[in-house]
C-alpha cells in the first residue's frame, strides 16, 4: 500500500475506505447492507493497509459510527478516523436541515467519539456548508476542538474553491473531499488549484463512479429496486448507452496493465497530497487477494478516455449543449439590439438607446457605464464637421444619453 500526506501532516493510506453504505444506508443507496460483512470488509481493508476509514453523523444517522467503532475495536492503532458533522435532526430522528452553528459542531463531536469509542477524531469534517453561518465561525467552532485535543486535524467537504480559501485563513484545512472520477471532473478547474494553492489534501470520493465504473453494471435492472442511483440521471435510460463507452475504455485499459478493476488518475492531480475514498459494501477475502484497486497514473490513458467521455459523461454532455444554445440565444438578441442602435444613430437619436452589451457580456468594463462611454465615442466619430473641441462635443452630448 503506498501513503500520501494530507494537508500539513497527516499521513494516510492512497486508498482509504468508505464506510457509508455499510449501515443504516440499506435499499436506498447501495443495495441492502450486513452487519458481519461489513465489518469483515473492515477488518480486510486493515489487513491490506488501508489506514483510511470515512464516516458520518448523518449516515443511518448514527448506526454507522457505531459500526465502525465496533469494527475498529483493538485495531485503532495506526488508523486515519474521518467522521463529519453539519445536520440537524428532528424528533423522529431525521434530517431537518443543515447546522454548523458551534453550539451543533460541539454536540456532533461528542456524539461521534462516544460512538466510535475513540478520544480523539483524527479527521474531522464539515459535511455541507451551512449558508446561514460564516465558514469563519465554523471553522473557529472547529479550531476550538483540535486545540482541546479532541480533533486532530480539521476538513470540509463539497466545498467552493472561495469557501476553502476563507476557511484556510481561520485554520489550516488538511483536507477538502468532493466526488471525483472519469465522469465527474467539474473539480480540476478550481477546487485542485485551491486545494495546491493552500496545501490542503484532496479525498475524491466515488472514484469508480458510483459503482457505474468497474463494469459489472450493465443495464439499470442491475440496479435494486430502491437504489437511489435509479434518480441519478447519468443512470438514465437515455444516457446509460452513451456512458458505457466510458466503461469500455475503463476495461481496455485495465486489461493493457493486467488487472482486473482500475482506477484512472488525472496525472496533474495524482500525487502526494491525494487520496482515493472507495465505498464499499464487501470485500471478500477469498476474491480479493492483495490490492482492492490498481491506480493507472499514464498521460496515454487520460488522452484516450478524454476522446470518449466529457467531463460528468453524457448528461453533463447534454447539459454543457443546453448552456451552448441558450448563450447563442443571448448573444444573437444582443446583437439585434445593438444593430437597432447603430440603427438610431443614423436616423439622429445621438445614442440616447445605448443598452449594447447587455449586463454581463460587457466589453472591458461595466455594463451601462461603458455603453455610455461607447455611445459617445460613436457620436463623436458622427460627429458634423463643424463641431467645436472634444470637451465642448460631450457636454453637449451628454446630456441626449440616459442616466
Amino acid at each position: 500500500m503506498k501513503y500520501r500526506t494530507l494537508g500539513p501532516d497527516l499521513t494516510v493510506s492512497a486508498l482509504g475506505l468508505g464506510c457509508m453504505p455499510m449501515a443504516g444506508v440499506g435499499p436506498n443507496m447501495y443495495g441492502a447492507a450486513n452487519e458481519a460483512e461489513s465489518i469483515a470488509t473492515i477488518h480486510r481493508a486493515i489487513e491490506l493497509g488501508v489506514t483510511l476509514f470515512d464516516t458520518a453523523e448523518v449516515y443511518g444517522p448514527l448506526i454507522n459510527e457505531e459500526l465502525v467503532g465496533r469494527a475498529i475495536r483493538g485495531k485503532r492503532d495506526g488508523l486515519v478516523i474521518a467522521t463529519k458533522f453539519g445536520f440537524r435532526f428532528g424528533d423522529d430522528g431525521k434530517v431537518s436541515g443543515v447546522d454548523s452553528t458551534p453550539a451543533n459542531i460541539r454536540r456532533a463531536c461528542e456524539g461521534s467519539l462516544q460512538r466510535l469509542g475513540i478520544d480523539t477524531i483524527d479527521l474531522f469534517y464539515q459535511h455541507r456548508v451551512d449558508p446561514n453561518v460564516p465558514i469563519e465561525d465554523t471553522v473557529g467552532a472547529m479550531a476550538e476542538l483540535v486545540r482541546e485535543g479532541k480533533v486532530r486535524f480539521l476538513g470540509l467537504s463539497e466545498a467552493s474553491a472561495a469557501t476553502l480559501r476563507k476557511a484556510a485563513a481561520v485554520h489550516p484545512i488538511a483536507a477538502l473531499q468532493s466526488e471525483y472520477s472519469l465522469w465527474e471532473r467539474d473539480i480540476e478547474e478550481e477546487i485542485l488549484p485551491a486545494c495546491r494553492e493552500l496545501g490542503t489534501g484532496f479525498v475524491p470520493y466515488s472514484p469508480l463512479g458510483r459503482g457505474f465504473l468497474t463494469g459489472q453494471i450493465t443495464s439499470r435492472d442491475d440496479l435494486p429496486e430502491g437504489d437511489y442511483r435509479r434518480n441519478d440521471p447519468r443512470y438514465s435510460e437515455e444516457n446509460f448507452a452513451e456512458n458505457l463507452k466510458i466503461v469500455d475504455v475503463v476495461k481496455q485499459t485495465a486489461a493493457a496493465h493486467g488487472v482486473g478493476r482500475l482506477v484512472l488518475v488525472q496525472p496533474s492531480v495524482h500525487g502526494h497530497d491525494n487520496a482515493l475514498l472507495l465505498d464499499a459494501l464487501r470485500l471478500q477475502p477469498g476474491r480479493h487477494r492483495g490490492v482492492v484497486v490498481q491506480l493507472v497514473d499514464h498521460a496515454h490513458d487520460m488522452r484516450q478516455y478524454r476522446v470518449l467521455a466529457d467531463r460528468g459523461g453524457a448528461q453533463r454532455q447534454q447539459a454543457r449543449r443546453r448552456r451552448v444554445i441558450a448563450a447563442d440565444l443571448h448573444q444573437r438578441a444582443a446583437r439585434r439590439e445593438q444593430h437597432q442602435c447603430r440603427e438610431q444613430e443614423r436616423s439622429g437619436c445621438a445614442c440616447a438607446h445605448v443598452t449594447w452589451p447587455l449586463p454581463g457580456h460587457s466589453r472591458g468594463g461595466g455594463g451601462h457605464r461603458s455603453a455610455r462611454r461607447r455611445g459617445l465615442r460613436r457620436a463623436w466619430r458622427r460627429r458634423p464637421r463643424a463641431a467645436t473641441s472634444p470637451r465642448a462635443f460631450r457636454a453637449a452630448a451628454r446630456s441626449s444619453l440616459p442616466a
